[in-house]
């Protein structure tokens, strides 16, 4: 049964707190919510999908020797980071012998802090031996890009496994860009991303009922495709679209965390507002949606 959608459209960031939706999965909703309130917006999270380390899948790759007819680590999220580590942790270590040829670990934006000392030293012992990379623009085309001419020689890539959801051609382009740069990709469904379920949006649903003027949503925030593909199927449990949304709250504003992912909404009949130019972190996306927001409150 389709749910009653009110008829939200009169938005004035100029007296009110702006409510901004986001729907990251758990393991980055604690650092965006401070963003959005460190900026003056009211941050509701509805995550509607969920990631999970399978560091299990990893064993027979990292387990000393097999980790060394690698070259490379090239990790396109933070998750894939983890979940090697959680790997790393069950096996003996160093993962590597002291002597050999460079080794790379590679990673996009913020995601590389989590490459710090002690993650190294699971590893090798011998960190000389270790060559990080963190290319200037957080993508994954970048990544592959920045890893330079493979010459044949094997990666590892530790990538999703999407459950419930449609796989986006994120993964799939990125090994295809390593395999175009000479490199032998090896992919490891080293975690899992999982749709939540159509009661993903019930926060969000009782939000666009609520009656009160002064309290309206202003803004959702995608950061990735997975998310937005999320909320799409869950609208559509409760009889909704994009394009109801779209009508009943005209002045709300989609922000996307960077360039993929609003080609990834795009792709799924979601048109987006505002993308952020610095995607190596969230403070991007969040800067954009505030200037936004703020060029709107004076437009009011």
């Amino acid at each position: 049964m389709a749910v009653p959608i009110p008829n939200l459209t009169t938005l004035s960031t100029a007296t009110v707190k702006p409510t901004v939706i986001f729907t990251t999965p758990p393991n980055y909703a604690a650092r965006l919510s401070g963003l959005l309130t460190l900026k003056g917006h009211n941050p509701l999270w509805c995550p509607t999908i969920t990631t999970s380390p399978t560091p299990q899948s990893l064993f027979p790759h990292i387990s000393p020797p097999s980790l060394s007819l690698f070259s490379a680590v090239a990790f396109p999220s933070r998750a894939s980071i983890t979940s090697f580590s959680l790997a790393a942790t069950s096996l003996p270590k160093p993962l590597l012998p002291s002597q050999g040829p460079t080794f790379i670990l590679a990673a996009l934006g913020k995601d590389s802090e989590l490459i710090d000392t002690p993650f190294i030293s699971q590893i090798c012992s011998n960190s000389q031996r270790i060559k990080i990379i963190v290319p200037p623009i957080a993508t994954p085309n970048s990544l592959a890009l920045s890893l330079g001419e493979g010459y044949g020689r094997k990666v590892l890539c530790p990538v999703p496994k999407v459950v419930g959801l449609n796989e986006p051609p994120v993964v799939p382009d990125f090994l295809q860009d390593l395999k175009s740069g000479g490199w032998l990709p090896v992919r490891v469904d080293a975690y899992e991303t999982r749709w939540l379920g159509p009661d993903c949006v019930k926060r969000v649903m009782d939000k666009w009922q609520e009656e009160k003027k002064e309290d309206q949503v202003y803004a959702i925030v995608f950061t990735s495709s997975g998310e937005v593909e999320g909320l799409l199927k869950s609208l559509k449990e409760f009889g909704w679209d994009w394009e109801m949304v779209r009508r009943r709250l005209p002045r709300l504003v989609v922000a996307a965390h960077g360039p993929v992912t609003a080609a990834g909404a795009e792709r799924l009949g979601v048109d987006v507002d505002v993308v952020s130019s610095d995607f190596g972190s969230f403070q991007g996306v969040v800067d954009a949606l505030d200037v936004h927001l703020k060029a709107l409150a004076e437009e009011i």
